[in-house]
């Protein structure tokens, strides 16, 4: 059985009946109808193998980056198997300018709209305007406009109603080229009338001097979602912490930073086993070294039963944690 330790980021030892790399559509429905069980992967940095997979892993190796441009905008549509930051660098050095702010998110392009990943006050929906895939049922090769894709905070209808229904294997992108800068989010706002190419580098320091390397220490980057409470419990939390920080999502839902709860909690830099809370941010779980599936289940299981003791909030994954069957549910 072939192992999957150097598929997956957070680098637990596990092993699959098969592995499958796949660069085309058809080649995939081939591949995809070959096998009795399938997983889809793409760089591996938001899955954990929790223990060996009883299937056929499929890697997504689909490339190309097509760009034309009109008076207002840059039309680009992008292989889903390549590296997302690799094409967020690739829109800096053309000067497609919109995606600085989400610099060095590990993964493939293809994961990006199914959680709507984001950082720093951007989040990838807004500059989608169609996912193209294929339906695993039948193979039929499908284009799901922007607006139906329900894009939310961390969260789409590829993680709803098309989960595991759907493989993506385009997505194309509308950035204008007429817009503002972001930079009202956590560190950016310290930045004096920035460029855009001087927002990407910041970006690019401040996860590096936060985040683990998982070259160095295995990890899949934020564990958990930031949860949304409504602000009449954030207003209540506020009365007992006082510096419990919040940002409205709207009129009455406020989002508090997973990484204070837990911190908060006492868990920041604890050990259990080979797995560690990462001692300069809190959200990250890191691989030590021989860390096992059911070590990181353990660990993040308390996690969650002490911010739901303390603060009455239940955090939930942001990983996809995949046992022997595929894809299981942590809480």
């Amino acid at each position: 059985m072939p192992s999957l330790q150097s598929h997956h980021t957070f680098s637990l030892q596990a092993n699959c009946l098969s592995i499958v790399e796949f660069n085309s559509a058809d080649a995939f429905i081939s591949a995809y109808n070959q096998a009795d069980h399938a997983y889809i992967l793409g760089e591996g940095s938001n899955t954990l193998f929790l223990e060996d997979y009883q299937g056929t892993v499929l890697v997504n190796r689909i490339a190309g980056i097509n760009h034309f441009d009109t008076e207002s905008h840059h039309h680009i549509s992008v292989g889903a198997g390549e590296s997302w930051h690799g094409f967020v660098s690739l829109c800096m050095q053309n000067g497609w300018y919109g995606l600085e702010n989400l610099a060095l998110i590990p993964g493939s392009v293809g994961a990006c709209p199914i959680q709507n990943i984001g950082a720093y006050g951007v989040e990838v929906g807004k500059f989608i305007s169609s996912v193209e895939a294929v339906l695993l049922t039948s193979g039929e090769k499908i284009i799901i406009k922007s607006a139906d894709c329900n894009f939310a905070y961390r969260d789409s209808i590829f993680k709803n109603e098309l989960a595991n229904k759907v493989l993506i294997t385009q997505v194309n992108f509308v950035l204008p080229k007429m817009y503002s800068l972001e930079t009202s989010y956590g560190e950016l706002s310290k930045l004096t009338a920035p460029t855009a190419q001087q927002i990407f580098d910041a970006v690019i320091a401040i996860r590096k001097s936060k985040l683990p390397d998982p070259a160095q220490f295995g990890n899949a980057g934020s564990f958990f979602k930031n949860p949304v409470v409504t602000t009449s419990q954030f207003e209540t939390l506020k009365s007992t912490y006082a510096d419990i920080p919040g940002f409205g999502v709207s009129h009455d839902e406020t989002k508090i930073p997973a990484a204070w709860l837990i911190d908060q909690a006492g868990f920041k830099g604890k050990v259990f086993n080979q797995v560690r809370c990462h001692p300069t941010q809190p959200l990250v779980l890191t691989n030590l070294g021989n860390a096992q599936g059911e070590d990181v289940v353990t660990f993040a299981k308390e996690i969650i039963c002490e911010i739901s003791r303390k603060f009455n909030i239940k955090l939930e994954p942001e990983v996809r944690l995949v046992g022997a069957k595929g894809v299981i549910d942590l809480v």
